[in-house]
């Protein structure tokens, strides 16, 4: 080997070990970097939120609370979005403000889309404007404004689940909440919407001390009693019992459930006595003689649900699985570092990976199809129910305008009740069956067979036995 050649080859060398030295150097710090990012990245877990404000019982601004859960409040804020699926939610209707309605932007009126609604409930506010569901942050504007409040009055124990009720509740009670319950309850509903300032807020289902969950509804509070001691269990407190995945649901079914205004007093009561089924409250509402409106067709007393979302719910298989409604309408997502439950408060079906992928292994597509093919189907059996319902109350009028007086008009308006509140269970159930689809399809079976057994009672027949063993 010549002495250039060996030149070459040393130089050859000293490259690659400036080659190999940078590249170490680049790793250690990457490496360093990768270090820093893990620390940081621990840092934030173990540490959730900043503390930028004292948070207390006495502030229901959920703006405050956000200082300190910014990623909370900013999905919190989301639920402004109006977004239709394929049976629920709503696109933006515009409309034009006017001194009594300031709202430009509304949701589509059921009625137009459905006008048998309107004879179904025929008398009631109801008949007069019902739209669409959608996010919370509306939930208290659309209560405010819709057109039942000029048709009918109103109290206060409708603000119950339309408003952040914690403040208003204690400072009429001086301090105690269900005697602040007690006296919004019968105030009209103008004087008490005074007293609320915000929808659905941080309060209402988190404790500023520890941001543990709590039920702060009496209503709810008072239900899950009568539920509990109608199974057994003496004295029970929703607060103090419950497990913290059963409190990811009744954080929700607070306010997500069927009630009525009890007395002169309209003190709010979720009709659980004899359990969470539709035919456990239809039988409840027998046994106190609960009316809701005397129907103007028909003149049957009859019943008016609500959205018994969490009734529904705790038939069918989520339930039994203990799914919450967290876990679908609220799931865990990353944001960094941390796992936080998702404030945007929506259906799955508009976020099927973290709602429903997390438990279910098939595609976005298949989940969706299977959800809508049972809710195409219960919708289906909807209307047959709505439609043997308004049969009923037209044969109901035509013999009563023939003669009144029989004992067949008053069997009959006793099976329209029957059939026109399971109807309407599931009609005002947010989840067009899909919460307990067997359940909903029982349901709404029972209704047609109970409309059957009004036509059967009109032309003086005598219906068979019911076919379940004691289904009131």
């Amino acid at each position: 080997m010549n002495e250039t050649t060996g030149s070459s080859a040393r130089g050859t060398r000293i490259r690659w070990l400036a080659v190999v030295a940078a590249i170490a150097a680049l790793a250690v710090v990457g490496i360093a970097a990768l270090l820093t990012s893990i620390v940081q990245r621990q840092q934030e877990a173990r540490n959730p939120f900043q503390l930028v404000v004292t948070l207390s019982d006495s502030i229901d601004d959920p703006a405050v609370w956000g200082k300190n859960f910014p990623l909370q409040y900013d999905d919190y804020r989301r639920t402004v979005d109006q977004v239709r699926t394929r049976h629920g939610g709503s696109e933006a209707e515009p409309r034009v403000p006017d001194e009594v309605d300031p709202r430009s932007v509304v949701a589509q009126s059921r009625l137009r889309e459905d006008p048998r609604l309107k004879e179904l409930w025929a008398g009631y506010a109801f008949a007069t404007d019902f739209r669409e569901e959608r996010g919370h942050a509306y939930m208290l504007a659309d209560q405010e404004f819709t057109e039942r409040q000029r048709v009918t009055q109103q109290p206060g124990t409708c603000l119950h689940c339309h408003a952040s009720m914690v403040l208003p509740y204690r400072r009429a009670g001086n301090g105690d909440l269900i005697r602040g319950f007690e006296t919004i309850n019968p105030m009209p509903y103008a004087e008490a919407r005074r007293l609320v300032r915000h929808p659905v807020a941080c309060i209402d289902c988190h404790d500023p001390d520890g941001m543990q969950l709590r039920v702060t509804r009496p209503g709810f509070i008072e239900g899950m009693r009568t539920l509990k001691a109608g199974q057994g269990v003496r004295d029970y407190d929703v607060n103090r019992d419950a497990t913290r995945q059963e409190m990811r649901t009744f954080v929700c079914g607070q306010c997500h459930v069927e009630y009525y205004f009890q007395g002169p007093e309209k003190r709010l009561v979720y009709p659980w006595s004899k359990g969470l089924s539709a035919d456990s409250i239809l039988a409840h509402h027998d046994s106190t003689g609960h009316r809701d409106w005397v129907h103007a067709v028909s003149g049957a007393p009859v019943l008016k649900a609500q959205h018994p979302e969490f009734e529904l719910y705790n038939q069918g298989i989520h339930a039994r699985s203990g799914v919450a409604c967290a876990d679908c309408h609220m799931p865990y997502k990353r944001a960094g570092a941390m796992k936080i439950s998702d404030h945007h408060v929506r259906s799955p079906m508009l976020n099927v990976n973290r709602a429903c992928q997390t438990c279910h292994r098939w595609t976005e597509d298949e989940l969706r199809e299977r959800v809508e093919v049972i809710q195409d189907r219960t919708f289906e059996m909807r209307n047959m129910a709505i439609d043997a319902v308004l049969q009923l109350t037209r044969d109901i009028a035509a013999q009563v305008a023939r003669d009144s007086a029989v004992a067949a008009v008053r069997t009959a308006r006793d099976y329209q009740r029957k059939a026109q509140f399971l109807t309407d269970f599931i009609e005002a159930e947010n989840s067009m069956g899909f919460h307990a689809d067997q359940e909903a399809a029982r349901i709404l079976a029972r209704a047609i067979d109970y409309a059957r057994r009004g036509q059967l009672a009109i032309r003086g027949q005598e219906p068979p036995p019911l076919t379940r063993p004691g289904a009131p």
